[in-house]
This record gives structure tokens, C-alpha cells and sequence, in this order.
């Protein structure tokens, strides 16, 4: 062992001055080992501590969290089962599952090794070992436990934003007869794993159902992943969904996990999929069906474990009739579908969401108390809310932020009064209704444009061309 111990002092002369922010506990009951292997290693990390009692493992690991733990399977004389060394490894698994052990033996065998393994070994070395296969060794284990701990930061971190996240989305539901139908199909769905399409006008809360769907499900513990597809370019479609490698395009500088990736194991929600151009369509297709994405500048294939969710705001069957997207894609997204009825098909809903976000707005200001008045009531149960229970969220943030007396009124509600209907009595020409609606329009709002072009629905140019046509 002198021999070994001389060489490996003359070894960490030389070694490199690279030394990692890591923490590593070497248990071996030989002392030169121990001697040997701390000054090798104190070039390379940051501390290095030792012990040849394996009766001081609880205590050591109660006081720091070590990055790497180093453990000889055999203490006892005339032992060479290696159960010595298993008995401590799962001791400090117990304490910290995340923990990165590899097990020294001069006795090794591939048996022994297999069985280490299966235990929760990191990994097995042989005595005597080689230098660069010990470093090598340990700093793949270090760079192991450094992933372990950075994945379930993450983890954490996820969960607590989905639980904050469901928290809030689950108020924008509602107890009507429609919402109570989506409901019945959400319970029923939940639990497996079947693709959910999801159908509903925008703001309707499509996004909600997919929140509700993936925290019913068996992977609630696991991340959900929302892309608006809508939003997504032509040109980061694929790098987007599926990755791409270090050198793959420009400004691809390193290595970027695509969204299905990291969507792993949980649920990905891909919204508004109804935008997907018509040629990408087959790339979602084939990732989808084979269950494996291919990142860009990769040769090799990702597999992949998704919940999926899709929504839209259009209908995908007229879509497939016009040519628009591809029927085999429809059918691979619409196991089940669920269509989400607009705020104006659930009036039960409409003041009980009111009121609950008023209450939320109300803590978020440190305005309490605030409340609708009859008058507020009757102008909200009159609109259409054409932008559904998002419009219905923002006009109660607004109100809460304008009123200043507690009480919302229609004014703090900012609802441009509705154009009486025309009378059916008179003349159903399209040119002169029209004309009348318009005329009425600027009216109202005492000839500005802006406020005018609002309340029709049209564009500037397209209601100073009607004001030609029409003389107005």
C-alpha cells in the first residue's frame, strides 16, 4: 500500500487546479486509503472528509449533505459478501434519497456489482483503481447529484405554481346545467389517459379544463406545460416543440430541451392547435404516434411520456372539410372532446363569478367591501360578454380599481350601452339597416370614430367608407 499511497501523492502534484464546489464522504476501514484518496481529491473539490468507522455515517450525513459518498462494502475481517457496504448505502438513502453513492471493494465481482446496483449504487469501482477512472467516476457521480438536486428544485418549484395556479384557475368554474355537463365528461376523462381536445369560444377557460383535467389525473404530481400554439412562428415550430442541439442553427449557443420534453412524465396542453400550419401538421403527427421526438441538429430520437390536451377557439371538422388540417391529426387529438360553453349559454354562472372576482381584486388592492350595486347588476345581466369569463375577470378588475365609494356602478363597469334592435316593422334591406345601425351608432357616441368603430365591431377605414357611401 506504500507503494499506492507515494503514487498517488506524486499524482496530486501534478493533477489539475480544477476544483468543483462539491462535498465528498470517503468510509473505508483502511487508513492509507483514506489518506491517499482525501489528498487526490482536495484538488478537485472543495472538501474532502474521511472516516473509518461507518458507525459515524448517521451523524456526518445529519450534519452536511454531501455531494458524493464513497463507501467501502466490506468493514469486517474475513467479510466479503459486500452487505456491509449495501446496509450503509440504503442507511444514507434513507436520509437523502437523492444521494449519489458508489461502493469501493477489493473483492469485486460483476455479481456483486449487478446486485449494488439494483440497491441504488451510483456506480462500483474496484480496488486498486486507476486515477483517471476514480476521477472520472466521481465526477460523473458529482455532476449526477448536482442534476438530481436542480430537477427537484424544479419539481418543486412546479408543484407549488400548479398548486397556486389551480387554485386560481379553479374559480373561473361555475355550477350551471352546461358547466356541470363538462364536468361529468372531465371526471370520467381525468383518470385516464386518453387525448382530450377541448372546444370553446375564446376566454370561455378552455385552459382551466386542461389545468382541471391534468390536476384530477394520475400525473398531478408532475409538470403541465402550456403552449399557445397561436403564438408560435413557423420558424421556432420545431425548436419550440422538440429541442435542438448546440450548433443546430445561428443561434443555437447550447443545448435547449423542446417543451414536449419537458413535459415528460406530466401533461402538455398544446392551445389554440387550430393554427398549426397545415405543413407542420405531419411533425406533431409522427411525434405524437411514435411517442419520440427528433431535436434539431440530433440524429437520434427522444422518447417522450405526454399527457396531451389540445384546445381551440374554431371548428377542426370544417377545418378537415376545407383542407385545413389534417383528419388523421384530428383523430390522434380527439379521444374524448369537451366543449366549453360560452358565459351567455351559463347566466347562472354570470354574478356568482362576478362577485368572486371582485372579492380577489378587492385583497389584491386592499379595497374590501366592495359591492355591485342593482343598477351594476341589471347592465351586467344585459351584456353579451362576447369575450366570455375573461372579459367578465377584466371588467371586474377595472371596476374595482375605478370605484371609489365601494359600491360598483354601471359607469365604473365601462359597458357601452347596446344599439337598440331595429324594429322588424320596418323596411329588412340590408343597405338601409345598415345605414340606421350606423347613424345610431355615432349618435351615441356623439360622432367619435374610435368609440363608434368599438361598438359596431368594424375598422376605422371600413366605417369612414360607409360614412361616404351613406352620406353620414
Amino acid at each position: 500500500m506504500g507503494n499506492f499511497y507515494s503514487y498517488m501523492l506524486i499524482f496530486t502534484q501534478n493533477a489539475s487546479t480544477m476544483v468543483y464546489d462539491g462535498d465528498i464522504l470517503v468510509v473505508d476501514d483502511n487508513e492509507e486509503i483514506l489518506v491517499a484518496i482525501r489528498l487526490f481529491l482536495s484538488s478537485h473539490f472543495r472538501q474532502v472528509d474521511v472516516a473509518r468507522n461507518p458507525n459515524l455515517i448517521p451523524e456526518m450525513i445529519r450534519k452536511k449533505r454531501y455531494d458524493v459518498h464513497i463507501l467501502d462494502m466490506n468493514f469486517s475481517v474475513g467479510i466479503n459478501s459486500g452487505n456491509e457496504g449495501i446496509f450503509w448505502m440504503k442507511e444514507i438513502l434513507k436520509q437523502d434519497p437523492l444521494a449519489v453513492v458508489i461502493l469501493i471493494t477489493a473483492y469485486g465481482n460483476i455479481e456483486l456489482a449487478v446486485n449494488a446496483l439494483k440497491e441504488g449504487a451510483t456506480d462500483f469501482i474496484q480496488k486498486p483503481w486507476e486515477d483517471e477512472k476514480l476521477l472520472s467516476t466521481i465526477l460523473t457521480g458529482y455532476k449526477l447529484r448536482r442534476s438530481k438536486l436542480e430537477i427537484d428544485q424544479l419539481k418543486n418549484k412546479q408543484q407549488h405554481l400548479n398548486q397556486k395556479l389551480n387554485a386560481e384557475y379553479q374559480h373561473y368554474m361555475g355550477e350551471s346545467p352546461a358547466m356541470r355537463e363538462v364536468y361529468t365528461t372531465l371526471s370520467k376523462v381525468a383518470s385516464t389517459e386518453a387525448n382530450v381536445l377541448i372546444l370553446g369560444e375564446n376566454g370561455t377557460g378552455k385552459e382551466v379544463i386542461a389545468r382541471e383535467i391534468h390536476a384530477q389525473s394520475g400525473r398531478s404530481a408532475e409538470v403541465f406545460v402550456g403552449v399557445d400554439m397561436g403564438a408560435l412562428s413557423e420558424s421556432l415550430f420545431e425548436s419550440e416543440l422538440f429541442g435542438h442541439r448546440k450548433g443546430a442553427f445561428t443561434d443555437a449557443h447550447e443545448n435547449k430541451p423542446g417543451r414536449m420534453e419537458i413535459a415528460t412524465g406530466g401533461t402538455i396542453f398544446l392551445d389554440e392547435i387550430g393554427n398549426i400550419p397545415l405543413h407542420l401538421q405531419p411533425k406533431l403527427l409522427t411525434a405524437l404516434q411514435n411517442r419520440e421526438i427528433h431535436p434539431l441538429g440530433s440524429t437520434l430520437p427522444s422518447s417522450i411520456d405526454v399527457r396531451l390536451i389540445t384546445a381551440t377557439n374554431v371548428n377542426p371538422y370544417a377545418m378537415v372539410a376545407e383542407g385545413k388540417f389534417r383528419e388523421d391529426l384530428l383523430y390522434r387529438i380527439n379521444t374524448i372532446q369537451i366543449t366549453v360553453p360560452p358565459l351567455r349559454e351559463r347566466t347562472e354562472d354570470l354574478l356568482p363569478l362576478a362577485q368572486l372576482f371582485i372579492s380577489n381584486f378587492a385583497a389584491k388592492y386592499g379595497k374590501m367591501g366592495i359591492t355591485l350595486s342593482t343598477s351594476a347588476v341589471k347592465r351586467l345581466q344585459n351584456h353579451l360578454f362576447p369575450g366570455n369569463v375573461r372579459e367578465l375577470e377584466h371588467m371586474m378588475e377595472k371596476a374595482v380599481i375605478m370605484t371609489d365609494t365601494g359600491v360598483i356602478t354601471p359607469d365604473d363597469l365601462f359597458i357601452q350601452v347596446r344599439i337598440a334592435q331595429s324594429s322588424r316593422t320596418g323596411s329588412l334591406g340590408l343597405e338601409e339597416n345598415e345605414k340606421r345601425l350606423i347613424t345610431e351608432a355615432l349618435h351615441l357616441h356623439d360622432y367619435k370614430q374610435s368609440d363608434t368603430c368599438k361598438e359596431l365591431g368594424i375598422s376605422r377605414k371600413t366605417l369612414y367608407n360607409k360614412m361616404k357611401k351613406y352620406g353620414l
